[in-house]
């Protein structure tokens, strides 16, 4: 129901042009973000610049780029916090980082985060843009941009990192370019674990293009999974019609003019190569470890769990929130946990019923699942929530549906306290 073959979408001309209101709305929330943390935390007497840079997992990350793998702390209960839990791909940019310029480690991953922020929200909006059009890339931009816990988009930590390999490893797959698809995944795997929802959407992506030529004795072709569309009006009103469903008259990404290629040979073998290389990362980075801790392929389940990481269904989150009914005041941030699982799942179905590509919703459905069913440090799940970005898509419809003035003064008001939550929370408990 959702990757119907239809025209692919070609590079356009002036690609960066058409991202450039999104990239400049998303540049001024994270700046807004930046100002405000720098301001609380001088009122605090603390360095925001080291927030950022120098605690919790960024320590981990430096100490990996600049000593290598190796370092571990035994805690009093028996625990061994390992380094070999992080993913190498941020630590070799910041070494590189530091090779070719003055920047020390900690600066570079700084760096590479802004960067790799700003090509993240790229990302999205090529993703956002190429199922339901401009306006709705905008809007998923600016929201990704105002999240609770966005303030991590500018950390030296690899949400931002992951989230813009993932991103524009899905619009490869949208747009049937899958040997740039697996290379990307492939990136993604050997940045965060959680590069499994890549490498799972580009095989249910791939997988579903084998059965549906088999089904309909089709020769392949370079295909887009995106239903035909149009785009979103320019005040934003769509008329006559439910977000999501097919409009009576198709937006085409390609330059008037341009010629359709719906045979492109070696189809099959690009898909199959791309399907291949998708999974290298992560499998290459976890057999190393079971390499090197001597414990097989499984070793880096054994370092997870000196973490107290591991994946059970979902069992430890629920046992967590249950015990805040236990008292009064915990009882509200229970309600408040129980609320903010349903409002996930409703994006999920919402995304479903608005018929998002195949791949967005495997995608999505994979880091949700992995984030809310692992048994870590629940204050972290917000930030592995991050990378989730197809779950705003029904929130981007419905903003992109207002008028401007109206979509800029929810925008605007999200950020100010998006900004303030973020100064907020590092300068106390932080992300874990």
């Amino acid at each position: 129901m959702n990757d119907l073959e239809t025209r692919s979408a070609p590079a356009r001309p002036g690609a960066l042009r058409r991202a450039a209101p999104a990239l400049l709305g998303y540049a001024a929330v994270r700046a807004l973000g930046l100002v405000v943390l720098a301001l609380w935390s001088a009122v605090r007497g603390k360095d925001a610049y080291t927030l950022l840079t120098a605690r919790w997992d960024a320590l981990w990350y430096t100490r990996v780029a600049e000593l290598g793998y190796g370092y571990e702390v035994r805690l009093p209960n028996g625990d061994v916090h390992s380094d070999l839990a992080f993913f190498p791909l941020l630590p070799w940019l910041e070494r590189l980082a530091a090779a070719v310029s003055p920047l020390s480690h900690a600066d570079g991953g700084f760096v590479v985060s802004l960067l790799a922020s700003l090509a993240a929200a790229w990302g999205i909006f090529a993703v956002a843009d190429h199922v339901y059009g401009r306006r709705a890339g905008v809007c998923a931009v600016l929201l990704w941009a105002v999240l609770p816990v966005g303030i991590v988009q500018s950390m030296a930590y690899s949400e931002s990192l992951f989230t813009a390999l993932a991103a524009w490893s899905l619009y490869a797959v949208l747009t049937g370019r899958w040997v740039t698809a697996g290379v990307l995944a492939g990136l993604a795997g050997l940045t965060r674990p959680v590069g499994l929802a890549v490498v799972a959407a580009v095989w249910a992506a791939g997988t579903a293009a084998f059965v549906r030529e088999r089904a309909t004795g089709a020769a392949p072709r370079r295909t887009s999974f995106v239903r035909e569309r149009s785009a979103v009006p320019a005040d934003g009103a769509r008329t006559g019609e439910r977000a999501g469903t097919p409009a009576t008259t198709p937006r085409v990404h390609a330059p008037e003019g341009a010629p359709r290629v719906p045979r492109a040979p070696g189809v099959r073998l690009r898909r199959v190569l791309g399907m291949l290389l998708a999974p290298l990362g992560t499998a290459g980075y976890v057999l190393w470890v079971g390499h090197r801790t001597g414990d097989g392929p499984l070793g880096y389940l054994d370092v997870q769990a000196g973490w107290r990481n591991g994946f059970d269904g979902g069992y430890a989150f629920a046992r967590f929130v249950a015990e805040k009914f236990m008292s009064f005041p915990s009882a509200l941030a229970g309600l408040a946990l129980i609320l903010g699982v349903g409002l996930l799942v409703w994006l999920y179905v919402a995304g479903v019923r608005q018929h998002q590509p195949l791949p967005l919703l495997v995608y999505a459905g994979v880091v949700t699942a992995l984030a809310l069913c692992a048994s870590s440090y629940f204050g972290s799940k917000p930030r592995l929530l991050l990378p989730a970005f197809p779950l705003l898509l029904p929130l981007a419809l419905a903003l992109a549906r207002l008028r401007t003035p109206r979509s800029v003064l929810v925008v605007g008001a999200v950020a100010v306290a998006s900004a303030v939550y973020g100064a907020f929370w590092l300068n106390g408990s932080g992300p874990p």
